[in-house]
């Protein structure tokens, strides 16, 4: 169950904020991505700045600097 609401959870904000992803910088949309899972009540969880061309082990949500990197989103 909590993987599904995690789910969820990482899809809705990805919804919310796919205009803003490429154009933003990676920390200031890191931040805002975190304030909103925050608000949500999901504790135990990671958002990690990656290369676009690296490979992530989580839910990647999006990219940012110009799409030449990617937030990453993984629990636990």
């Amino acid at each position: 169950m909590k993987t599904i609401t995690a789910a969820a959870v990482a899809t809705a904000l990805l919804i919310a904020t796919a205009p803003t992803f490429a154009a933003t910088s990676c920390e200031s949309l890191k931040t805002d991505i975190a304030a909103k899972i925050d608000a949500k009540g999901v504790k135990g969880y990671t958002l990690e700045i990656v290369a676009k061309g690296d490979t992530a082990d989580g839910k990647v949500l999006g990219g940012c600097d110009g799409g030449t990197k990617k937030i990453v989103y993984k629990r636990g």
